[in-house]
């Protein structure tokens, strides 16, 4: 990252006091772990399931084929023993100096919560938080990842993972509240995706200001339409402005 870019961003950040942060999965690949939608991930589902990932993270195929589901949940998704980076603790400190209002997140893994981040809406859900689907008892990720197969409560019901699935609806209330704090961000900060997977790249679409910063390694459709682009790491880019 050039130096007038990371004067640039710090000006904007010293600038603002409701920042946003709408964050992909380029801001966990960076602690180590796959992105199941890039190439390697999708060759590798195909290679070791038979079915690409959108087939294999589907409610259809998770309701037919269990079992191939959490094969494939657990062995790829549920990296449980991943640390946040440098991108979360910045994050984090951004929060707690009152500059950032909230986190939004398309990743499951959790790791904005570890790092210390508070306020985070998980559009797609949490790895750590799973739901048997006759008793809604509540299991850790623990839980199912330990279990031989498919996870099953004492009860005898399926366990769910609360992640949403292909063909499965956004939680409304994380939407709402993400669309919120949006709405009256003064500055936001995209990081970590290539703002092509709908409905979380719409969300773009609610920030009305004009500190729009987009940090990605490749290209997205929005860089056009930012205040500042940075084609660079989300985690070294954020820990060379937020102390």
């Amino acid at each position: 990252m050039c130096m007038n870019e990371t004067d640039a961003l710090k000006r904007m950040i010293d600038d603002s006091n409701r920042i946003v942060f709408l964050g992909g999965a380029g801001v966990s690949t960076e602690s180590g772990i796959a992105d199941f939608r890039s190439e390697n991930g999708i060759f590798e589902a195909i290679e070791k399931f038979g079915y690409p990932p959108e087939t294999l993270l589907s409610h259809t195929f998770f309701v037919q084929q269990p079992d191939v589901f959490f094969r494939y949940y657990k062995s790829l998704l549920m990296t449980t023993d991943a640390k946040p980076n440098a991108a979360h603790d910045a994050l984090a400190a951004l929060e707690k100096s009152g500059k950032l209002t909230c986190v939004i997140t398309q990743n499951i893994d959790g790791l904005h919560q570890l790092g210390g981040s508070k306020k985070v809406f998980e559009l797609h859900g949490s790895i750590h938080r799973n739901h048997c689907m006759k008793c809604d008892r509540f299991f850790d990720a623990e839980y199912v990842k330990n279990y031989d197969g498919i996870p099953y409560c004492p009860c005898g019901g399926m366990i769910k993972p609360d992640v949403v699935l292909y063909e499965e609806q956004l939680d409304m209330d994380v939407l709402e509240g993400a669309i919120a704090h949006l709405m009256r961000a003064d500055m936001l900060i995209v990081g970590g995706t290539s703002l092509v997977v709908y409905p979380a790249a719409g969300l773009i679409n609610y920030y009305s200001g004009n500190r729009l910063v987009l940090i990605n390694k490749s290209e997205t459709p929005y860089d056009s339409y930012a205040n500042l682009v940075i084609h660079e790491s989300i985690g070294r880019v954020l820990s060379q402005v937020v102390s």
